[in-house]
């Protein structure tokens, strides 16, 4: 029951899941440099808040799926997936730096995350339950 009630609820999960994603990539820099300024000299950040980058993706890749299997519009769906995708990819890079990135590009995907899911819960649900049918 629980469930249900957060997989009807898959766009205000993905806003939330995308825009704590974009406050966690915008406050990092800013941490980093705060830590510096007061003595601490950290080289490397905290295990845990890079861990932080995977409960994000994980979270995002949920509510994308149940946003984009629900969705009304089918380019909305693609939508969904190409920029949940770029996403992915932008986390797994930084991960294992396979080629160099800003590191303002991740801001894209998940601004564009955010957006998508207001978009799709404002226009894109189904006012009967058929038309999600005729896309599937």
């Amino acid at each position: 029951m629980a469930l249900t009630k957060v997989i009807n609820k898959s766009d205000w999960v993905g806003v939330f899941a995308s825009g704590l994603c974009l406050v966690h990539c915008l406050a990092t820099p800013f941490l980093f440099v705060a830590h510096a300024n007061i003595g601490l000299h950290v080289e490397n950040h905290p295990s845990w808040w890079g861990f932080l980058d995977i409960v994000f993706l994980l979270l995002s890749f949920f509510a994308v799926y149940w946003s984009a299997k629900n969705t009304s519009k089918k380019w909305v769906r693609y939508a969904f997936w190409c920029l949940w995708g770029m996403l992915a990819l932008i986390v797994v890079n930084e991960k294992w730096a396979l080629w160099h990135l800003a590191e303002e590009a991740i801001y894209l995907p998940s601004m564009g995350l955010v957006l998508l899911h207001l978009y799709n819960h404002r226009y894109c649900h189904c006012k009967d339950g058929d038309c999600c049918a005729d896309l599937q």
